[in-house]
């Protein structure tokens, strides 16, 4: 039977569109909200406007269907320092296996230093500490289902932790991406990504003890059984393309529209100008329309250098407001070989 890119698209579309009409609608009502922090300055540094230029390693967060136009292998590291005292840390691996696809790997790390235990009884500390993070641990696998139509998939392990207890889930991303040969190259997207099962914390520390008995002397431990919450499910539509592209010039717009299941729709929008793909420029506008949001302007640029024939050495940073939370300064390391 012969495959129909056209058919296939609308009913992934169709699809997503019921999964988010299953899902909650109330603002703070996720968990593994590390799942929602942005990766790699260079799609920061276009406003978070991705979904359709994704091209290269950072498609494991932005469109798992992306990583199919990797032809080698690619590394990358990101470390970001954000507002609060938060930490975010971002590695992953891809390698090109020929006609089976593109295979990848990726970590993601949510933490923070450590705070004192304050109670009622002790309101300037008990004398302990304890901290809180997450980890997702990913598997990316993709390929070109024709010249110009690829196909992705990420599996999820998510886990979060507050001092002694801890929650696990698991979720998957799926991603598309269409290249059609008009205005240089015209790109249209779609990804949904989190859809999984819910979490709920559970550890000793909903271990509460409780006299009972007409003396008060019976002790019994009980555990106290914590809501369950979905995962920050997030479908995105993007579209982009090159609106100059010249031996040593290309400049690209692409602009992404995000639906949450947690918060108001948005739009992200942004430009890259490359001169002979080795330096580039980036701008965009992050959440615009989104209700209450903090984040706004964002810029960076990035050098790609290559250091002998096999090796490229991928430098990249960007800016963006956070408003009130003030501005917060990404930087990322890469090699392709």
């Amino acid at each position: 039977m012969k495959f129909n890119k056209t058919n296939f698209t609308i009913l992934l579309v169709i699809g997503i569109g019921f999964a988010l009409n299953a899902q909650t609608l109330k603002t703070g009502t996720t968990a593994a909200q590390v799942l929602k922090f942005n990766v790699g300055p260079r799609a920061i540094g276009m406003g978070g406007a991705f979904t359709s230029v994704a091209d290269d390693i950072l498609s494991t967060f932005w469109n798992p269907s992306g990583t199919a136009s990797i032809t080698s292998n690619e590394v990358f590291f990101n470390h970001t320092d954000l507002y609060l005292d938060i930490k975010h840390d971002y590695a992953a691996f891809a390698t090109n296996l020929s006609d089976f696809g593109t295979v990848g790997l990726f970590v993601s790390v949510l933490s923070m230093d450590e705070m004192e235990v304050r109670t009622i009884e002790n309101p300037e500390g008990t004398g302990e500490f304890f901290d809180a993070g997450a980890l997702v641990v990913g598997l990316n696998y993709s390929r070109f289902l024709t010249e110009n139509f690829s196909i992705g998939f990420n599996f999820k392990y998510v886990n979060e932790s507050i001092w002694h207890m801890s929650a696990n889930g698991f979720a998957l991303d799926v991603g598309t991406l269409y290249k059609i040969p008009i205005l240089n190259e015209f790109r249209i997207a779609a990804s949904i990504s989190n859809f999984g099962t819910k979490m709920q914390l559970s550890g000793r520390d909903v271990t509460k003890t409780i006299a009972s008995g007409s003396t008060g002397r019976d002790i019994l431990n009980a555990n106290l059984e914590l809501d369950h919450f979905d995962l920050p499910l997030l479908f995105r539509f993007g579209v982009s393309a090159d609106l100059l592209k010249s031996e040593s010039s290309r400049l690209t717009l692409a602009v992404d529209a995000v639906h949450p299941n947690d918060h108001s729709e948005f739009i992200n929008s942004g430009l890259e100008y490359s001169w002979n793909e080795i330096v580039f420029i980036r701008g965009g506008y992050n959440s615009l329309f989104e209700t209450d949001s903090e984040k706004g302007l964002t810029a960076g640029f990035g050098l790609n250098y290559r250091l002998i024939d096999a090796i490229k050495i991928k430098l990249d940073y960007a800016y963006q407001d956070f408003g009130r939370l003030n501005s917060v300064h990404y930087f990322s390391f890469g090699i392709k070989f």
